[in-house]
């Protein structure tokens, strides 16, 4: 199944090759994987994984290795963000 997987600011390095608008790319995902499986496949830091998003729809911390993803979803994750 397809989703897109869509990295913020410092995490868009963790994109693979096939990334477009330098911040997506649509990605070959097995059924049953969880935001969690995502997050380590990619080797995305767990703590730089602030905000997490499933087609605009926040998940919690403690939720993403349990939510499975959709063929089409959009996942995105954020960093955290400081501002002044």
């Amino acid at each position: 199944m397809q989703v897109t997987l869509k990295l913020f600011a410092s995490l868009a390095s963790y994109l693979p090759p096939n990334k477009k608008n330098g911040i997506e790319a649509d990605i070959e995902v097995v059924a049953g994987s969880t935001i969690g499986d995502m997050i380590k496949l990619y080797n995305i830091p767990s703590k730089s994984a602030h905000l997490v998003m499933v087609n605009g729809v926040y998940v919690k911390p403690d939720q993403r290795d349990q939510y499975v993803l959709k063929d089409k979803d959009a996942l995105a994750i954020c960093p955290p963000v400081a501002g002044g």
